[in-house]
């Protein structure tokens, strides 16, 4: 047991002593590991060895450190570690396959051609 000084606790009016039993570092460490429990499922050793196995480097960019949990919103499984840009990436695409495929064939240059069939609407090229 460590003696840390009352500024690492934070304050609970209901305690004899007007502190909480537990310091604020070991607080949030407690909350990182639930959280990863609760939303994932996974421990905090598990997410580690899932990064150590992606070489500590997001599993899409491949670049930048991997830090954030990527799971499917629909099963709720665990794919892998991203860095903050990819996940985020994924997130506002809706991570729909077809958008995706859509944003990779506009970066190599095809982009689409909309066809007009009336005014104000377009047909999908196939």
């Amino acid at each position: 047991m460590e003696v840390k000084p009352h500024s690492e606790y934070h304050r609970k009016a209901s305690a004899s002593d007007g502190l909480n039993t537990r310091c604020k570092a070991c607080r949030a460490a407690e909350g990182r590991a639930g959280h990863l429990k609760r939303k994932y499922g996974i421990t905090e050793a598990e997410r580690d060895q899932m990064v150590a196995d992606q070489g500590g480097l997001c599993c899409l960019c491949l670049r930048a450190p991997a830090v954030h949990v990527d799971h499917c919103h629909k099963t709720g499984r665990v794919r892998g570690v991203l860095c903050f840009n990819c996940n985020a990436g994924l997130g506002l695409l809706k991570e729909n396959p077809d958008r995706i495929l859509r944003a990779a064939e506009y970066l190599e240059g095809h982009a689409w051609k909309p066809t007009i069939t009336a005014q104000g609407v377009y047909r999908q090229p196939s």
